[in-house]
């Protein structure tokens, strides 16, 4: 798996609020318009001009603070195609493979990535490429990276319990 696209980029401990603001927990339930109102309370621009396939890179403990998973849900609503960061709360860790949003730990190279640069994450080589610079990261052992690859927990495992005849 290979991915390409326009950085947006944040810094350190960017809370669930930030990701998808807490007032709209109990009122949105449709995955297309929580993608309307990721990082409305951070970025202004960010809904205004993120396009499908765009990657998030910030600092530390990207997703601190509570544990909804709607703040991984508008993200992947919102087309971005994968979070870059120096670290991840466990929480929003489990929750974005659980949804199938890939996330990559490479904090060598949150530094050097700017806003509106091109960043590539190659999982099939295990690194992060920039202009300034290819980075290793940490492969996915392979249950994680067959459940990212199928769109998150509930397809992995629906396709295996089909697979196994278990259900139709």
């Amino acid at each position: 798996m290979k991915l390409v696209g326009k950085v947006w980029k944040y810094g350190d401990n960017v809370n669930t609020d930030y990701i998808y603001p807490g007032r709209y927990t109990y009122s949105m339930l449709d995955e297309f318009e929580m993608g309307q109102h990721a990082l409305e309370d951070l970025d202004a621009d960010f809904n205004k001009n993120c396009t499908v396939g765009d990657i998030i890179v910030a600092g530390s403990n990207w997703g601190c603070g509570s544990a909804r998973e709607q703040a991984v849900k508008c993200l992947k609503a919102r087309g971005i195609a994968a979070v870059v960061a120096k670290s991840f709360s466990r929480i929003y860790y489990r929750n974005a493979i659980n949804e199938g949003l890939p996330i990559v730990i490479c904090p060598e190279s949150v530094n050097l990535i700017s806003a509106g640069d091109i960043l590539e994450v190659d999982f099939n080589l295990n690194c992060v490429i920039t202009d300034k610079g290819s980075f290793s990261i940490s492969p996915y052992p392979d249950y994680l990276k067959a459940i990212v690859e199928s769109g998150g927990l509930l397809p992995y495992v629906t396709k295996k319990l089909r697979d196994q005849g278990k259900i139709s």
